[in-house]
């Protein structure tokens, strides 16, 4: 009786469309990826009738989905925001913590930590995305201010030392004690990234140096051209393209950015230095109408409207409620980007990013995290290391 897997289709690579091919796989791992072969009676076959075959999104920004936000610190919301993604094509993702109290941000490490044994159906959560505390008043937006505090010693090395899960950290790196962060989280292995920020040029050129090589939510969170007694000074964003180096990532759910901001950027920073991210809050999935931003316990009201999460009085959006499939059918259809560089955008080079082995990619030897879909990326299956969560 066969016992590995094989998947018809066009199979998607960083590089190529295999037109006719196939991907196979046994148990959690990837053993073939090439054009189809005259061999399926070896496998269980599984004929995906001219869909693309894709590595699994891997989002490294999201607070939530479905109803949930993992901010609730319950199991339930972590499984259920996972879930959620899963079905539309993430196969992997870093569950995100807001500005919190101390005791709110230890609960959300202590029920991750619990979540992790019974998370069956949704994406995989190898570690955690610190969004905060460290902050510019200033560049807050939605983050509650009264939990802002700068960086310390004490304090970082306290919640690192309970939760070495923390796989990336959103800091202002311009303030004081940002930089011997930046170093102390090089250090330790977790991406430091620069967000919610007043950073200008010769600050972010010195956070690179001090281990910062990631950008935040681009365009969100921190400015353009400054003007400083009467002299204009490049900001973050212009950093974010005049350092060569530094990567970033955008909520290209069409709303945060226009469409014609995503075609540009993609043409600036290119598809191995941009990352998708959802940035999703409860709202994604679900109908319009109230929502709360951050836990019940202590969330702020939003309305989801025209596709995206509002503050009440509609003057500035509060989250993305986006779904991966929607970031790459966006950047594919306004973008420009072509379907290998759309989805490269939300597998390869996120994984690339967060230094995930064995994933963002379809090799032999890889994990078998796999989205098939149609031409407009509507998700029909989703598999996490071989196991099939969504679709039949």
């Amino acid at each position: 009786m066969a016992t590995e897997t094989k998947l018809i289709g066009k199979v998607v690579t960083p590089y190529r469309i295999i037109e006719d091919g196939e991907i196979t796989f046994d148990g959690k791992t990837i053993t073939y990826v090439g054009q189809r072969r005259n061999n399926d009676a070896l496998y269980k076959v599984v004929d995906c009738g001219g869909q693309y075959i894709a590595p699994g999104f891997v989002d490294m920004h999201t607070h939530g989905g479905g109803g949930h936000d993992f901010m609730d610190a319950t199991v339930e919301a972590f499984l259920g925001a996972a879930e959620l993604h899963a079905k539309y094509g993430t196969t992997t993702l870093l569950p995100t913590s807001l500005t919190c109290s101390d005791e709110e941000l230890f609960d959300f490490f202590d029920v991750y930590k619990e979540s992790l044994k019974h998370n069956e159906k949704g994406s995989q959560m190898p570690g955690l995305h610190l969004e905060g505390p460290y902050f510019a008043d200033s560049q807050k937006g939605a983050q509650d201010p009264k939990y802002i505090v700068p960086p310390v010693k004490e304090h970082y090395e306290k919640i690192l030392n309970h939760c070495p899960e923390i796989m990336r950290w959103t800091v202002a790196a311009e303030l004081p004690g940002g930089h011997e962060l930046g170093r102390y989280l090089r250090d330790k292995g977790v991406l430091p990234s620069i967000g919610h920020s007043d950073a200008k040029l010769d600050d972010a050129i010195e956070a690179y140096e001090n281990g910062y090589t990631h950008i935040t939510h681009f365009y969100s969170g921190m400015s353009g051209l400054v003007r400083i007694n009467s002299y204009r000074f490049p900001g973050l964003i212009d950093a974010g393209y005049m350092v060569d180096d530094y990567t970033v990532e955008i909520i290209a759910d069409g709303r945060h950015l226009p469409y014609s901001l995503l075609k540009y950027i993609y043409n600036a920073k290119g598809a191995d230095k941009t990352a998708l991210v959802t940035d999703s809050c409860r709202g994604a999935g679900m109908e319009e109408g109230e929502i709360l931003l951050g836990s019940k316990k202590n969330g702020q009201k939003a309305i989801i409207e025209d596709g995206v999460a509002k503050m009440p009085d509609r003057k500035a959006f509060a989250a993305s409620v986006a779904t991966a499939d929607r970031l790459v059918r966006n950047m594919l259809k306004y973008g420009e980007a072509g379907i290998c560089d759309s989805v490269k955008m939300m597998s390869t080079t996120p994984a690339k990013i967060l230094g995930l082995k064995h994933k963002g990619i379809l090799v032999p030897g890889y994990d078998a995290d796999i989205v098939v879909f149609n031409d407009n990326v509507d998700v029909s299956r989703t598999i996490i290391c071989g196991k099939t969560v969504y679709g039949e």
